[in-house]
C-alpha cells in the first residue's frame, strides 16, 4: 500500500480508540477533553442518539409480530435469539449469527452489538463497585494472579465516573459493596421489603439492598449539560432511550467528546491489526478495513486504546503479529487469550408468596433487589472458591389472566385488570475462577468476510462452578423459606457460558510480565503506548456487574496516558 505524504498526514492523530462502547466512549471523552485529537473506530454502523432509535416510542400493536421474533428468525439465529433483550423492537442492535461467525470448540453464546455505542445501548445498566475483598481475592485462595491495584487506587475514579454517568442507589454502608456517588434510589416493593426484613433477622452477614443502576432519578446539572433527562421508568431501555434517562455512549460520552472538536468518529471500520514498529519499539498505528468496500487504510497515533469488547480485543491483539511478536502483540508469555472468565448465571429459583393482596407497585423499575456476596469474603471457608451475588424481585402474576378466557362486558374487563398472587424470582451472579484452559485463539483455516481469522472459543464450566451453584440453590431456597415463601422451586437452566454477556480476561492485568499482559495502568508490559481497558483487562470477575469498573479503569488509564505524554514518555 502506497500513501502519499498529504494523505498520510490526514490519517495521523494523537490517540486512536478501537471501539465505541462503554469503555471506548469513556476513553474518547477523557482524551478529547484533555485536548488530544482522537480517532474512534467502530466496526458497526453509525447510530445517533434519538434519531436512530426507530422503535423507542412504538406500542406493541405497531409491530408486525407484536414485538415477538418470528420462528424463521429464531431458526437462523440460535445464539442471538437466546438473549433476554432481543425482540422485534431491539433486534437492530444485535449481531445476527451469520454476520460474524466464530468457531465454538466448546459451546459459547457470544452476544454482540456492532454499532456506534456498542452494547451500551442494550446493557442491563447495573453498576456495583468492587470492594477491597474483590481486589484481594487471590491472596485468600491463590486462584488466578494478584491484581496490581487495590480498591483505594480505583475509588476516586469510580466517583469520577459515577458523577458523570448518574447512578441511582442507596447509601447502605456495606464493606462488601462500597457506597458511591448516588442519585435518589428506587424502592423495594412491599414483598421485597418483607423478605429483606426476614433475612436481616435470620442472617447477620446477608444484606438485601435496592440495586444500583445507571438511571437518572434526579438529574444534576452535569446530566442536563449532556442533553439527558429523567428516567421515565418505561423499561424500554434496549430500544435506545430518547430521554437519555439511562447511560449510553450515544447519549453521553461520545457527544461530550464531539463537543470538544477533537473527535473523529469512523463507523463501518473493522480493525484488522495494530501496527508495531520494530525500530521504534512501539505501536504506531492501526490497519482498518472498510466494512462495505473491504478497502484497507492505515491510521497513526502516539497512543492506542483497545476497547473492542473482551473477545474482539483478544482477536485484534492476537491478529497483530510482527517479527517481534509472532504470536500477537505483547504476547511474550503465550498467555494472550488465556484465562478468559465469565459470570455463572445457571442457578435460579421461583417461589410464591401468599399475602399483601392489597399491595402493588407503580411503573417499571429498572433494577431489582440485590444481596452482595457473603461467601469466602474475609477468608477461604467453603469447599469452593470465590462466591456469588444474589438478585431477586417480587411481582404480581396473572395480570392478563382474563385475556385467555371468553367473555365480554364489565365483568370480563374487571378480570383483565385484576392482578394475581405474588411470585418471586431469584438468580445468582457467581464469580468463575480464571483458568488457563479457558481461552480464545485464532482459527488456522477459517476467516471472516474481511479476511481476518475467525475466533475460536474454548470456554467451559468447572466443578467449582457447580459447587457454587449448588450452594446458591440451597441457600436461596432456605432464605425464601424463612421469609415465608411457598412452592419454592430451585433449578439449573443449563445455559452456555457467554449468555451472561460479562466475559472478561485474556489480556489480564498483573504485577509480573511473566504471568500477565498489562501493568497497573492497563499498559501492555512490552508495548507501553497500547492500553487495554475493557473486559479483556480484568484479572478476575468479582461477583458484581462489571461495567462501572470498566469505565473507572478506562478513565484512570486515559488520564495516566495523557500525563505520560506530557512527560515525553509516550
Amino acid at each position: 500500500m502506497n500513501i502519499n505524504g498529504d494523505a498520510k498526514a490526514a490519517c495521523i492523530y494523537d490517540a486512536i480508540v478501537i471501539g465505541s462502547g462503554i469503555s471506548g466512549g469513556w476513553a474518547a471523552k477523557e482524551l478529547c477533553e484533555k485536548g488530544l485529537k482522537t480517532l474512534v473506530l467502530e466496526r458497526g454502523r453509525d447510530v445517533r442518539h434519538i434519531v436512530d432509535y426507530p422503535t423507542a416510542t412504538q406500542n406493541p400493536w405497531e409491530f408486525p409480530h407484536r414485538n415477538r421474533m418470528p420462528e424463521a428468525f429464531d431458526q437462523k439465529n440460535p445464539i442471538a435469539t437466546k438473549c433476554y433483550a432481543l425482540d422485534e423492537s431491539t433486534q437492530q442492535f444485535f449481531v445476527k449469527d451469520a454476520e460474524h461467525p466464530y468457531v465454538q470448540e466448546k459451546p459459547f453464546d457470544w452476544i454482540r452489538g456492532y454499532q456506534v455505542g456498542g452494547k451500551s445501548l442494550i446493557w442491563a445498566r447495573q453498576t456495583q463497585r468492587w470492594s477491597k475483598f474483590d481486589f484481594e481475592a487471590n491472596a485468600r485462595d491463590g486462584a488466578a494472579v494478584d491484581w496490581p491495584i487495590r480498591y483505594e487506587d480505583i475509588a476516586p475514579w469510580y466517583s469520577h465516573v459515577e458523577k458523570f454517568v448518574g447512578i441511582s442507589g442507596n447509601k447502605d454502608g456495606l464493606e462488601t459493596l462500597p457506597d458511591g456517588e448516588f442519585l435518589k434510589p428506587w424502592e423495594l416493593n412491599c414483598v421485597e421489603k418483607h423478605i429483606q426484613k426476614r433475612v436481616a433477622e435470620q442472617y447477620k452477614d446477608r444484606h438485601i439492598i435496592i440495586g444500583r443502576c445507571a438511571h437518572l432519578t434526579e438529574p444534576k446539572q452535569i446530566h442536563y449539560d449532556q442533553g439527558r433527562a429523567q428516567c421515565q421508568a418505561r423499561h424500554l431501555c434496549y430500544r435506545g432511550c430518547p430521554y437519555g434517562g439511562y447511560f449510553s455512549s450515544n447519549s453521553s460520552t461520545i457527544p461530550w467528546a464531539a463537543k470538544t472538536g477533537k473527535l473523529t468518529l469512523r463507523p463501518d471500520s473493522v480493525v484488522h491489526s495494530i501496527i508495531y514498529d520494530e525500530t521504534k519499539g512501539k505501536a504506531t498505528g492501526i490497519r482498518v478495513i472498510d466494512t462495505h468496500t473491504k478497502q484497507m487504510t492505515e491510521y497513526y497515533a502516539r497512543i492506542i486504546f483497545v476497547n473492542a469488547a473482551c473477545l474482539n480485543t483478544n482477536l485484534v491483539l492476537l491478529n497483530s503479529t510482527s517479527k517481534r511478536f509472532p504470536n500477537g502483540l505483547g504476547n511474550d508469555n503465550d498467555l494472550l487469550g488465556r484465562y478468559v472468565a465469565f459470570h455463572n448465571y445457571r442457578g435460579n429459583i421461583v417461589a410464591d408468596y401468599e399475602g399483601f393482596e392489597d399491595g402493588y407497585y407503580y411503573g417499571r423499575r429498572p433494577t431489582t433487589a440485590f444481596m452482595p456476596n457473603f461467601r469466602n469474603v474475609r477468608k477461604q471457608e467453603m469447599d469452593f472458591q470465590r462466591g456469588y451475588m444474589v438478585a431477586f424481585s417480587a411481582a404480581r402474576s396473572n395480570w392478563h389472566l382474563g385475556a385467555s378466557q371468553e367473555g365480554f362486558g364489565a365483568g370480563f374487563k374487571d378480570k383483565l385488570s385484576d392482578p394475581g398472587a405474588w411470585n418471586v424470582f431469584m438468580m445468582m451472579q457467581a464469580e468463575t475462577v480464571p483458568r488457563y484452559e479457558n481461552h480464545v485463539r485464532l482459527s488456522a483455516d477459517q476467516k471472516d468476510a474481511w479476511g481476518i481469522p475467525q475466533l475460536v472459543t474454548s470456554i467451559d464450566y468447572t466443578d467449582n462452578d457447580l459447587k457454587v451453584m449448588k450452594d446458591f440453590l440451597e441457600q436461596g431456597a432456605e432464605m425464601l423459606d424463612k421469609a415465608g415463601c411457598k412452592n419454592i422451586k430451585p433449578y439449573d437452566d443449563h445455559r452456555n457460558p457467554g449468555l451472561d454477556i460479562h466475559e472478561v480476561g485474556g489480556v489480564r492485568m498483573g504485577r509480573d510480565p511473566k504471568t500477565s499482559l498489562l501493568n497497573a495502568h492497563n499498559q501492555l508490559h512490552t508495548v507501553k503506548n497500547v492500553f487495554v481497558t475493557d473486559g479483556a483487562a480484568m484479572t478476575s470477575t468479582g461477583s458484581q456487574n462489571p461495567s462501572i469498573t470498566f469505565m473507572a479503569l478506562t478513565a484512570r488509564a486515559a488520564n495516566f496516558a495523557i500525563n505520560e505524554m506530557k512527560k515525553g514518555n509516550l
